[in-house]
Parts: C-alpha cells; structure tokens; sequence
C-alpha cells in the first residue's frame, strides 16, 4: 500500500511516551503543533502524551458536510487507550480520571485564531476524583471553572462574559481581587452557578459525559478554520483554505496546583530585537491561558530580565531553579534541532516540566534579519539559508520611519515594549470603528483592555496597538509583532471608558479622534503627533541584502519619475528605473497651461508651438534622473493616459482655469467634450497618441536625447535611455512608432555630435501583444510588462472598481487572491510566458521584464524567476523586498533542477 493511500484511510496519530507515530517532516498532515510535538516525543523530551486527528480528517469534514470520515471513532478510540496506558489514568473514570486539551494545529501558524479547550474530562464525578488524586479540593474546582467556562463560550457558543460577570459578583461578595484569593468552596459555588446559567441559556445541562464532551470539541476546533477571525488572518497572510487544520487530543499537566506548579511561553532568542538570549514570561499556579490572555501580569524568566525590567515579583530562575535549569537545557536543544529561534509552551506540575509546544517563534524583521543573520555566523546554518528565512514582505517593517530622538516627548504612559517601530493616529476602542477609518484612509491607534481574536480586523486596519493588560506574550503583542504593527502593551496606568470613549491616565483625558503616537520600541504613549526619521538600513539589513544579491539573477528596478523617489530608490539598491511614467511630470503646476494650450490648438503648428514650451521643463527632467541614476538604465514611458485628463472636469474648474492661464473658457468646455470618452482606458490614449499626434512624441524623445546629450558633454556617467512606447498592439504600430524615435534620436546626436546608446520598446499590456509578441519584437528591442493594465485587460476588470466584489469572488474561493495584488499566474502568467517565447524567438536577446504592482509581489517575482524574464521593477520602498524575493526565487529555482 502506498504512503498516500494509507495516509487517507489513517486519520490518527500518537505521540509521547518516549516515541511517536510521525515527526517534523509530516507538517502537512499533522500540522506544526502535531508535528513538532512528535518530534519532541521522539527527541525524548518530556512531552504529555496525545494524538494527532489529521488535517486530512478535516478537509472530508468540509468536503462531507461536516461529517467525519468512518474510520475516524474508532482510530481515536485507540488513540485514547494509548494515552491512558502510558499516564496510568482513564478517560471518565470517577476515582483515576484523565483529563485532555484539545487544540487546534495547522500547518502553519494561526496564533490565537482557532478554539482550544482545556481540562476536558470533567465532570460532578471526575472533579471528585481528580481533587483526590491532586490532594486539593481547590485546584480540582478551580479547573473545573475554567473548563465549563471555556466549554461554553467555543462549543457550545455561549458568551464568556456572562460568566465573567459572575465570577467578578463572587468576587466583589467576597472582598477579594485575584482569583488566587479564592477557596475551594468559593469555587464549588461558582461552578454551581455556572451550570445554572448554560442550563437556563441553553435549556438543558450542562454536559456530563466526557465522550459527548470530547466530540464537541473536536467538533469545534474543526468548525473554528471556518471563524471569521481565522478566514481573515487566513487572507492577510495567504494561507489556502484547502489546508485544514489538525485537531491534538493531549493529556493535560496542571501549572495551577500550587506554588510549585507554574506554565509559561517563551522564546529561545528575542522575537522584537533578535537578542540570543531567553526571553519570555510564566505564571505560578496558573494555567496557560492565564498567560497569554493577560488576565494575570506574569513574571520575567530570567533574574537579568526581572531586574532589567524593574520587576519585584521573582522570576522563574529564582523561584524554581532547578526546573529552569533542566528547562533551559531543553530549550537550547530545541533551537540547535530546528536551527531557528523556537517558540515554546511549557508547563511545571508540583516541581516535573513539561513541554506543550515548540514551532518557530514570529518575529519581527528586525529580529528576522538579526536571527538569520547570527545563525549563519554561528554556523548552523548557511547564508543561503539565512536569505530563504526572511519573509521579504516583512522587509517593509524597516523600511518607514521612527520617532526622532531628539523630538519632544510628551508621555502619556508607558507600558511594555511589545511590537517595535511607532506610529501616530486618531485614538479609537472598537475594532469595527477602527476598520471603517482605516478603509476611509484615516490613519487609527487602536486602544483597548486587552486584544482578542475577534479584534484581528481592528488591529490590521489600525497603525498601532495599545493595550492596558497582558505582557509581552499575549495576544496583542503577538499578532501585532507578526503585522508589523508597533504595540505597546501592559500599560496598566491607562483607564478605558469604552462607552464614554475615552481613556484617562496620569491625569489626562483622551477622547476618541485625539491623535497619539505609540513608540513600539520603547512601550510609551505619547500625546499629538511626533517627527519621525528615516530607518537606517545598515548592519545585519545590509549583510543579509549582500547576501541576497549574491545569489539572485533578476535585476530589481524602480517605478520612479520625481527625484525624491528616484534617490530612495538608489539608496535601497534600485538597479535603474524601470518605468518613469511621463505623465506625472505634466501634471505640475508651472506646465499645466502649457499642456492644455496644446490640446486646444487648432492645428499641428499651434501644438507644436505649445510643445516647444514643455521641451525645456521635460529636458531639465531627464537631466536630473540622468544624473541620479549615474548610467544605469532609465525606462522612459511616452505619455500614456488620454488628452481630457489633463483638463478640468467641471464648468467651474474649466471657468476658474480659464481666468487663471487667460485661456478661453468656451474653447476649453468644448475641447473637454470633444475629448470625452465613454472608456478612456481603452480609447484614445498611449501609443495611440503618437501616431495621432507624432509631434508629442516627438518633443517627449528630443528632450530625452537633449538631457542625454548634456549629462555626456559635462563628463558624467552616460545615461542608458530605453524610451517604451505604452499599449501597442500591432507590428505596425510598433514599426511606425521605431521610426519616429529613430529619427529624431538620430537629428538630436547629429546636432549635438554625439553618440548615445539606447533601446525602443514596448510595454506590453493587451492581450493580442502577448500573443503576437513576434510581430513587436521586428522593431521592439525590449518588452516590460505592464502587469496592472495586462491583468485589466486580460479579465475585463477595472481596478478602480474591483474592490466592490473582488472581496465577495475571495471569500467564495472564486479568486484564491486580489489579481492586482499577485499576478494571475494561470491567466495574465500565461499571456506573458507567451509573449517572451515568441518575443524571443524572433529576437533572442530580447531584454523583458515586469513594471506593475506585481514587481513588489514576492509570489509575482517567484514567477518572473521562472520564465527567465530579465528584471523587476516596483516602487522605490519595495526594492529591497524585491531584491530579497528575487534571491528566494533564484534559490527556488535551484533546487527544483537538483
């Protein structure tokens, strides 16, 4: 029997107990949390034993109506008499009684976006026998709490407020603040008044049969890869939905019976600097949600931290010392086997450790880049390797500004430093109020208690996070770390008055729509907003850039036509500019007339008169590009968009003009409706222009030879123009278009008695020049792909109004991802594979490459590795993301020919 078939009719797999079913490698099936906790198992670490339900079970689920595959009951049976033999104890035995967690686990990471539930297995008579077994009536009642709570709100969907309402009433009644203070019989009343709110919400009990409880959840956890919070953390960081996740049934250890109990999360490096060393938190006698749900402050790991931090309570190395030191062998182990910084979930029962989890810990680009960095000097692993462990995306991260040191800092509070970098915004308290603003393009801080799953959309809309509760673990900090959104969280002086809409701290009062700034970096709140700087991109940035440049094959260009964007882009490793869209450099206000006194002439005379007021502004154009780019190739786009954009729109804009420029207004109204077009996209624009009216193109390249002339005659680096003629379509467009360029780079060098070398090409962005690409390349030297017009074109969309519906084609699985945003490989990808083999074939040293928005995109770059196309050319803040993808790709490539 082959491995594929018996992994479809094998849904379970158990681990622990010194051995395991599967390992690392079987990521796929068990999904990381199942496959990194058989591998631990099989390193002979002290795992509690469990099993894996595949994420193969969970895909028949979706695909059979959420039902489960037949083999399923009995396989998890067998699962269950496992674990039982290896813990001594019986699932739903009144006297020796098991108890499990069961969680989620896909393939890859999805903090916080699933449900779990712990102490699973409790019930009237179980709770009995496990307050027997412990020796404390109080820790057996204090989980039994927790269980039904937790039950009720991810099973059996019942609002977890309900229930902390009425823990706080017992509370309050019994004059005490932390839920440590409280007795066993304080937690036998609570729990009495727990089953008696799910059976007066529910109508029925609430459930005692460990089996029917265990189906639930796992149940549940399968139902959770469908939540809203999970579809959306699913889109905004491309994870296929035909994935699944896996379910891990586990014998649960308790970190809540007592004072040398404790459970904790930590991280082998720091996952906001980088820093190899242990970082992290852990709580005594609490369980693991206590950790990460800031419900509890926890304390530091390490005495260096505590003391660092300024800290009292004692850490982990001071108040259980020999676990720590058992625990931090185990941790060093863990991060030499996966050669990565691990993230790790842990649990000491009365003195015995336990590891729950390990994967490789998020982290920010900053820690990225250092990790990766530290790990290849290290020599665990190669430089290539370390090029292959940055996310590209993440890159972005570094590239925008921080506060300036020397600006003025008016603190509001300060709380823990969880997610660097900084950000200003109008303060808001509703993750749904935070959207809206962001969709409008209102720049938010997102202030709250505490973050939740459920606030996933909020805090992807917002530019920063702020929380008064949790530590550097939880879920804000976590989920904002992997965002790149800076967050402060812990800053317990602020007080938020949700329904009022305001916080107060230190005195002050702040209502929603005040503006503050968070620096991430250092855990402060300030008030209004604060000058930033530019990032500084050197150190481990620049070492795992050179790297990178090393191995990658693709050339990495800009989109720029203004010399600011043309110096970012050479100061983040542009290679020229691969578009320079001319257009934009009519729009400016001291030509503008000029450029409309040209589309009112009445004649060529009266155009070409226009047109010589505009040479000199276009030359001293070029000249400045020329000179930034100091002889890497310039991509110069003809103009492109239609004439009537260049003039005003309404009759008062046409009155207001023609006062202003002296132009005739009636002439200027009449000239805008002759210009009118029902679809400008596909009218009269680009190269369309210049065979209408050659004199335009004509000025356009005589200013591009006149700048080239210039930077040549004052000794400067030659300038390597390529003039792109936009959207052609036939051979004898092209053919026309090559002559009129010729010709009059051929007058301009004759006059200046130079020589300048140059190229004529074409973007190509219609789905006939893909396919007649043989025909273009007889007079095109070079094709640049035009990717956001080709991918219009190819579909018949509009990117101006595609985010009406594009949302509504993803969430049904129509589209897999926003075509605008990642090339259509299938589609627009087969347009383009075409138009370079045949391009190629009539001219084999056609130079190709892509322009769009997809030359930023690390899954676009992947493809132009594979069909061999030259370049990349993306906007100047995106450069160093492209050259990092085009490395990936280019090792990508490599190993698929070994």
């Amino acid at each position: 029997m082959s491995t594929d078939t018996l992994s479809k009719s094998r849904w379970v797999y158990s681990f622990g107990g010194g051995g395991a079913d599967g390992d690392a490698s079987m990521k796929n099936l068990l999904g990381g949390k199942g496959a990194n906790l058989a591998e631990m198992s099989s390193l002979g670490l002290p795992v509690p034993p469990g099993f894996t339900i595949t994420t193969e079970a969970c895909v028949h689920y979706y695909a059979n109506g959420r039902s489960y595959p037949a083999e399923l009951a009995e396989q998890v049976k067998a699962g269950l008499a496992k674990v039982e033999q290896v813990t001594g104890k019986v699932f739903g035995d009144a006297k020796n009684p098991l108890l499990v967690s069961v969680r989620s686990g896909a393939r890859a990471s999805m903090p916080g976006m699933m449900d779990t539930v712990l102490n699973l297995g409790l019930n009237d008579q179980t709770v009995a026998g496990l307050a027997d077994l412990a020796g404390d009536r109080r820790f057996a009642f204090d989980s039994y709490r927790r269980f039904i709570q937790m039950y009720s709100n991810v099973v059996l969907d019942l609002d977890h407020h309900m229930f902390e309402e009425i823990l706080d009433e017992h509370k309050d009644r019994l004059d005490v603040y932390v839920d440590t203070g409280l007795t066993a019989e304080n937690w036998e009343a609570v729990v009495t008044d727990y089953k008696a709110l799910v059976e007066r919400e529910l109508g029925k009990p609430f459930p005692q049969d460990p089996q029917e409880q265990l189906w639930g959840a796992i149940g549940a956890v399968f139902a959770s890869w469908m939540n809203e919070r999970a579809k959306f953390y699913r889109r905004m960081h491309d994870i296929p939905e035909s994935w699944g996740t896996a379910v891990n049934v586990q014998s649960m250890v308790f970190g809540n019976m007592g004072d040398s109990s404790a459970t904790g999360v930590a991280f082998t490096r720091n996952p906001s600097t980088g820093e190899a060393r242990l970082y992290g938190e852990f709580l005594i006698n609490a369980q693991g949600e206590d950790v990460v749900a800031g419900i509890r402050t926890p304390q530091a790991l390490t005495r260096a931290a505590r003391e660092e931090m300024g800290e009292k309570a004692p850490s982990m190395e001071e108040a259980l010392p020999e676990v720590f030191t058992q625990f931090k062998s185990v941790v060093e182990k863990l991060e030499q086997h996966y050669r990565d910084m691990q993230d790790i979930e842990f649990t000491v029962e009365k003195g015995r450790l336990y590891m729950l989890q390990t994967r490789n810990g998020k982290r920010t680009a900053k820690a990225a880049l250092k990790v990766a960095v530290d790990l290849a000097s290290e020599g665990l692993i190669t430089k290539q390797e370390a090029v292959m462990r940055v996310e590209p995306g993440s890159l972005d991260q570094l590239l925008h500004p921080t506060i300036d040191p020397t600006s003025a800092r008016d603190v509001i509070t300060a709380g823990l430093p969880a997610s660097p970098g900084a950000a200003t915004g109008k303060v808001v308290f509703d993750s749904d109020e935070a959207e809206r603003l962001g969709a409008a393009g209102e720049a938010v801080i997102l202030v709250r208690d505490e973050t939740s799953p459920e606030d996933i959309h909020g805090m992807h809309a917002a530019r920063g996070i702020v929380t008064a509760r949790g530590g550097m673990t939880s879920h804000a900090a976590v989920v904002a770390r992997g965002m790149g959104r800076p967050c402060v969280s812990g800053a317990g002086e602020i007080q938020i008055y949700e329904a009022k809409g305001e916080f107060r701290a230190r005195g002050r009062v702040f209502k929603a729509g005040d503006i503050i700034t968070i620096d991430g970096s250092k855990g402060e709140v300030l008030a209004g907003t604060v000058k930033m700087i530019e990032p500084e991109l050197s150190g481990d940035f620049a070492t795992l850039m050179t790297w990178a440049d090393q191995v990658r094959r693709l050339k990495v260009r800009a989109n720029a036509e203004t010399p600011l964007d043309a110096r970012t882009a050479r100061q983040f490793g542009a290679e020229g500019i691969g578009l320079c869209r001319t257009e934009h450099m009519f729009f400016d206000g001291d030509r503008i007339a000029a450029v409309r006194e040209m589309i009112l002439a009445d004649d060529e005379a009266g155009r070409r008169a226009a047109l010589a007021k505009i040479l000199p502004m276009q030359r001293a154009d070029f000249v400045e590009l020329f000179t930034i780019m100091e002889g890497l190739p310039v991509t110069i786009r003809l103009l492109d968009p239609p004439l009537h954009e260049f003039l005003p729109h309404t009759e008062e804009d046409l009155v207001q003009v023609a006062k202003a420029t002296g132009l005739n207004a009636e002439k200027l109204m009449r000239r805008a409706k002759e210009l009118h077009e029902t679809n400008p996209m596909l009218g009269h624009r680009g190269c369309r222009l210049g065979v209408s009216y050659p004199e335009i193109y004509e000025m356009q390249v005589r200013a591009i030879f006149e700048a080239a002339c210039e930077i040549v005659a004052s000794g400067k680096a030659a300038p390597i123009p390529e003039i792109m003629h936009p959207l052609v379509a036939k051979g004898e467009e092209m053919r026309y278009l090559r002559q009129l360029t010729d010709r009059t780079a051929k007058q301009v060098l004759e006059e200046k008695g130079q020589t300048i070398e140059y190229m004529v090409g074409t973007m190509i962005e219609l789905p006939r020049a893909a396919i007649r690409a043989g025909d273009l390349a007889e007079n095109a030297e070079f094709f640049s792909f035009g990717t956001n017009d080709l991918t219009q074109t190819t579909f018949g969309i509009s990117r101006d109004d595609s985010g009406r519906f594009l949302n509504a084609y993803i969430d049904k699985g129509i589209f897999e991802k926003d075509p605008f945003v990642s090339l259509d490989q299938e589609g627009v990808g087969d347009l383009i594979r075409i138009a370079a083999e045949r391009g190629r074939v009539v001219r084999p040293g056609a130079k190709m490459g892509i322009c769009g928005e997809h030359g930023g995109d690390p899954a676009s770059i992947s493809f132009c590795e594979e069909v061999g196309l030259d370049y990349v050319s993306c906007s100047p803040f995106r450069v160093p993301i492209a050259r990092l993808a085009a490395a990936q790709a280019a090792i990508g490539e490599r190993e698929k020919d070994r």
